[in-house]
Order: structure tokens, then sequence, then C-alpha cells
């Protein structure tokens, strides 16, 4: 019988297995990044290009692929005016800005990330909580300024506290959020009745 050490069992073997498993997973990993990166970036089919802002957006039930969509329709303009490609992309960079700097998500979920405490973000300028599209601009400035005395708590007794958000900063989270509105999100939310369903 044989005293020699199989290739199978010895250290040697299972040393260069490890090396190659972990620059296989690296290159896997890298590769993965780069894919990931691309399709997450503002402008793909799944995200749009920061300009969305100038358009109307809902959100309705697609058939074909069983999920929810958003769906973006004709000319809407933000604040009463369209917003060139640069100028949308810093208004919604600084609501983005101004969301991390307030740290909404300590309260607030935003496409699946954060606490449970508040409303969810994802489709935040869809909510029918707005009352009706021509109002919802307003009541939204209007509650970022002043959220103490703008809350709609639904007898939670949760109220937003006041964060010091300036006039500007609220005009940001308020096109962020509608530019996070047209987020292909997969469906989620699913069900999902939106402001533009109510009135019809």
């Amino acid at each position: 019988m044989s005293s020699q050490t199989p290739l199978w069992a010895s250290a040697d073997f299972w040393r260069k297995v490890a090396i190659w498993v972990t620059a296989g997973s690296f290159v896997i990993l890298i590769t993965l990044t780069f894919d990931s990166l691309a399709k997450i970036t503002p402008g793909y089919k799944q995200v749009p290009a920061y300009n969305v802002i100038n358009r109307e957006i809902d959100y309705k039930s697609d058939a074909q692929h069983l999920r929810y969509i958003p769906v973006v329709g004709k000319e809407a303009p933000l604040f009463g005016r369209l917003w060139s490609d640069s100028e949308a992309e810093a208004l919604v960079t600084l609501g983005k800005k101004t969301i991390q700097a307030k740290n909404c998500m300590n309260c607030h979920t935003l496409l699946g990330n954060g606490a449970y405490y508040a409303p969810d973000l994802t489709r935040a300028w869809l909510d029918p909580n707005w009352s009706s599209p021509d109002e919802r601009e307003a009541r939204m400035l209007a509650f970022l300024l002043d959220p103490e005395k703008n809350a709609v708590t639904f007898g939670s007794g949760r109220k937003m506290p006041n964060l010091g958000i300036t006039d500007k900063e609220a005009h940001g989270v308020v096109a962020f959020l509608k530019w996070m509105s047209a987020i292909d999100t997969n469906g989620f939310p699913h069900n999902f009745k939106t402001i533009n369903h109510q009135q019809d």
C-alpha cells in the first residue's frame, strides 16, 4: 500500500485552489461592479435622466411583465418651469445631498433602504395624500419647510421634526423625490395607488 499523499489531499493543492478561486472571485466581483454601476447611472433604461422632472410620472400595472412600472408621460414643468439637463441634475443632486445631510433614512425608507418609522419615500411624489396634482408641489414644500404645522399623521401621532430645511433645499428635495418616483424598482411597492389614480 502506497504511503504517498494523494493530490487532492495535499496542502499545496488546496493552497493553489484557494488562490485561483480568490482570483476568479475578484475578477467576477469587479465585472459585476462595473455592470451594476452602468445600470444604476442616470440615463439608463431603469434609472431615468435627471430631466425627467420635466415630465408627468405615474405608476401603473404592466400585465405583460406582471408588475408595476413607472410611466413617464407628457411635459409637466416642475415649479412652473422646464429645467435644462444641467439645471435638473444640480437640483436633484441638491435634494439628494439634503436628504443625506438631514439623515432622512433614520426614519424613512428610500428604494428599500432605511428605517420604517416614517413613510417610505420611494414613490412619495405620487402619494395620494398630497390631495391633488395641482396642489402637490405647494403642499410638499410647505411640509418640508414647516413639518410640525403641516403634518398629516393619520392618528399615529408621529410628526417629522423641523430640520431647518431652506427653501432652496426644499425645492431640491421635491425634485429628487419626483426623479426617484420615475426609477423602475421592479414592481416595488406593489399595488401602490397613485395621486393620479385617485383622480380617475
